[in-house]
């Protein structure tokens, strides 16, 4: 990483000059770190074990991903892939996907109101609808993939239960762990207790 970023320019301009340094791509939390090592001044410097300090940080670069890719969209420079498992930059072709008329996420997220409006409780329901959306028929799997347990050896209620004390033990706030975190593990070990007896 070079230098700290020029706090005269926005947060969408400080996120293309990383992400052009960092060439194949970041994830979501990677490029948090990237832009708080260079000094970004557009993100909170709080820790992001606070849930509402994790969504404004979240909302911010969002909103920041949005605009770069409309602004590369129109000068036709480049293409912004937006996933919080890859945020990349692609060349831009002709012809390519424009940005679609009604994207929902885009929509929220260039909604300022929704980042001033928001607060802790509205946070708590978020994290809670997404809980319940990954209970709808794909709860299994997710709960299996928070655990690690994607792999092809058997699994039955035993190992499932040894792999949440691993977990609750790592991630405990007694022992420097997050509660929010916990919270999930705790939830999902809820979500396997019904699939294995």
């Amino acid at each position: 990483m070079n230098s700290e970023l020029d706090p005269a320019l926005d947060l969408p301009t400080h996120v293309l000059i990383v992400l052009r340094e960092a060439g194949d791509g970041l994830s979501e939390y990677q490029l948090i770190q990237w832009l708080k090592a260079r000094h970004c001044t557009h993100i909170p410097r709080l820790e992001l074990s606070d849930k509402l300090v994790l969504f404004r940080t979240h909302f911010l670069l969002f909103n920041a991903l949005y605009l770069l890719r409309d602004r590369l969209w129109e000068a036709r420079s480049d293409h912004l892939e937006i996933a919080p498992l890859c945020i990349r930059l692609l060349p831009w072709q002709a012809g390519q996907a424009a940005v679609a008329e009604r994207d929902e996420l885009r929509t929220y997220y260039l909604d300022l109101s929704h980042l001033r409006d928001t607060d802790e409780r509205d946070v708590e329901r978020l994290l809670t609808s997404f809980w319940t959306r990954m209970q709808g028929g794909e709860e299994k799997r997710a709960a299996l993939e928070l655990f690690e347990l994607n792999d092809d050896q058997p699994l039955d209620l035993a190992r499932i239960k040894r792999r949440y004390r691993q977990l609750v033990s790592e991630h405990h706030p007694d022992r420097g762990g997050n509660g929010g975190r916990l919270q999930s593990i705790n939830l999902a070990m809820e979500i396997l207790q019904r699939y294995y007896r």
